[in-house]
């Protein structure tokens, strides 16, 4: 309880100087009420930060990415180890397969889709488009994001026998990508891929946060 109130004060302390208009909340909880926690916050908020300490935390992460992201329908920024937390990047790639979550990330992020130099929306070994006419795959959510003031490019990748999250994280780092913006799925099974899998989606190669939603 004294550490976390001595970090109170110094969240505090930092936010003054920003003059920004702020609440600083605390809760001192059993681990079984966490993830609670967390929700009735998140469900006031536009967006929960997942940044590396709690990432690393085996027992807290998992319950915090429940609360924050199944738990609200809210988005969430992840941010692993050495990435920068920014609200204002410069190029996007969008993982796009045509799913409600996929959909959901994009509308969520429209904000920095728009204020971005580059968006590109990735679709790994695409079949088909949302509205199934004959236009090429990605098309339509590309013209989505575009009338939203976007700057819009459309890659196809093939998977090539890896895992899709895979073939994303490295063509975001190819083509110098800022910020992944992708649905989350809500298995357990996949809450605990992505908690424990965030930072090794990258190994030996530059962190990217993600932005996620469901």
């Amino acid at each position: 309880m004294a550490r976390l109130e001595t970090t109170s004060r110094e969240i505090q302390k930092q936010l003054r100087a920003t003059w920004l208009c702020y609440d600083v909340d605390t809760h001192y909880c059993d681990q079984a009420s966490v993830g609670d926690s967390v929700r009735q916050r998140a469900l006031c908020n536009d967006l929960t930060i997942v940044g590396p300490a709690l990432l690393n935390d085996i027992n807290l992460g998992p319950l915090v990415i429940d609360g924050s992201l199944f738990d609200t329908g809210k988005p969430v920024l992840v941010v692993p180890e050495g990435a920068e937390a920014t609200l204002s990047p410069r190029r996007v790639l969008v993982g796009w397969d045509s799913r409600v979550e996929a959909s959901r990330s994009v509308r969520e992020a429209l904000d920095l889709l728009a204020d971005a130099e580059e968006v590109r929306v990735a679709l790994v070994d695409p079949e088909a488009t949302c509205t199934g006419k004959d236009t090429e795959p990605g098309a339509d959510i590309a013209a989505y994001v575009t009338r939203h003031g976007a700057r819009v490019l459309v890659d196809w990748l093939p998977n090539a026998g890896k895992p899709v999250a895979t073939v994303l994280a490295q063509h975001a780092i190819d083509t110098s990508a800022n910020m992944i913006v992708m649905g989350a799925y809500g298995s357990r099974r996949l809450r605990e891929r992505l908690f424990g899998g965030v930072t090794r989606w990258i190994i030996g190669k530059p962190p990217l946060p993600l932005f996620l939603a469901r």
